[in-house]
């Protein structure tokens, strides 16, 4: 079943066809009302409430029909799920960094929603991945506690509000962010205004050094917020396409900029500290997190070998799984392996014949469990991301 996807138009996404949502989008519907000044920031494939996508050739929800045909999900889905799809798929085009954040586990989740159900709106957990389309720009994770410590004693600013006390990694992490993340807005305004003379000063290997161009970006996006000084104490990622990361319970995180696909459990529970017009609550992120200090490169998430044209990256959640295929246009025909789940598969680039019908960039297609999609006459390398349950 082809699908009809909603679109998200947050202020934060890229504009007009900058944004990879906008060209998925109009590729695969010739309809959709395009507007080159509007941000296109997100692509949602699923059936959440929020953005629930339809089925092209009838316009019923997604959800409608997976109610009237649970069979769709398969056994292990509808055992373990209640009925549900279990996963939230995406494409993400960023322009403007989103907040600091992380999510909560799900019985946290659970107690969040009891005590404050119109803030945490839903009692699910939210665990995601994030896989690059193009070059993609992240903070993930806490750097280790020596690089925290050598920017706090090389940034006079910072060392205003941490204190060097010689404690064990994980609480003299916990206790420098909270510090600065709880320090007062007249503080944090001064820090980062002597932070930003201070950089424009700074030579070229200094400027590298103290992420100049990261921090002066961010303040350009949201002037003297606390969480431009989270570039100090979270890990900085660039993803090459195709490289991924994911984001269990309680890590801290941020898109910066650029396009990837996203799968997640199929919620919307975010804790915000920073870089956020929305409501923000320090006080359950610091209490939630896990203050452990890693090496960038140790967030990268690695996929495993399925078949000769797909890798599969598979999470520690049952809740979603991701499938990246590549197939060359030598090969006049593919067929994806046949899951016992429901999957979502979207073409990312590439054309081929699905049916009586040219498929290529932008189609969307929902494949019930124990089915699968046959392409033939392809005439375009195809790239291809499908998410399925992880069960």
């Amino acid at each position: 079943m082809e699908l009809i996807c909603k679109v998200q138009n947050y202020e934060w996404g890229k504009v007009g066809l900058d944004s990879a949502v906008a060209k998925l989008q109009r590729n695969a519907n010739p309809e959709f009302p395009f507007d080159e000044t509007v941000p296109y920031a997100e692509m949602w494939m699923g059936t959440h409430v929020n953005g629930p996508s339809l089925v092209k050739h009838n316009s019923q929800e997604l959800g409608e029909i997976i109610a009237k045909h649970p069979e769709y999900l398969g056994d292990e889905v509808l055992r373990r799920f209640n009925g549900e799809l279990p996963f939230l798929f995406k494409v993400l085009s960023v322009n403007k960094a989103l907040s600091i954040q992380a999510h909560p586990s799900k019985k946290h989740a659970e107690e969040l929603h009891h005590k404050f159900p119109k803030i945490y709106k839903d009692p699910n957990h939210k665990p995601e991945m994030a896989i690059a389309l193009t070059e993609f720009e992240a903070l993930c994770g806490f750097r280790r506690q020596e690089e925290i410590k050598r920017f706090v004693e090389e940034i006079p600013q910072l060392k205003v509000i941490v204190s060097c006390a010689d404690e064990d990694e994980s609480e003299y992490i916990k206790n420098a962010f909270k510090a600065v993340l709880t320090s007062q807005q007249s503080i944090t305004e001064k820090l980062i205004n002597d932070l930003l003379h201070h950089l424009k000063k700074s030579t070229k290997d200094r400027r590298n050094f103290l992420c100049a161009e990261l921090v002066e970006r961010l303040h350009q996006q949201f002037p003297y917020d606390v969480g431009i000084l989270m570039v100090y104490f979270l890990n900085y990622l660039k993803l090459k396409p195709s490289e991924a990361i994911f984001l269990g319970a309680n890590v801290p995180h941020a898109y910066l900029f650029g396009d990837c696909i996203e799968c997640m459990a199929c919620s919307d529970n975010v804790v915000r500290a920073g870089l956020t017009p929305k409501f923000i609550d320090v006080e359950t992120l610091c209490s939630m997190l896990i203050y452990k200090g890693e090496k960038a490169e140790s967030k990268l998430f690695a996929p495993v070998q399925e078949d000769k044209f797909s890798v599969i990256f598979k999470p520690p959640v049952p809740d979603f799984a991701v499938v990246r295929i590549e197939v060359p246009k030598s090969e006049f025909s593919f067929t994806p392996a046949k899951r016992d789940c429901a999957s979502i598969l979207l073409v990312i680039s590439g054309q081929a014949q699905y049916q009586s019908s040219r498929v290529g960039s932008g189609t969307t297609l929902f494949i019930p469990a124990s089915e699968t999609a046959k392409f033939t006459g392809i005439i375009e390398d195809m790239l291809i991301y499908q998410a399925v349950a992880n069960v």
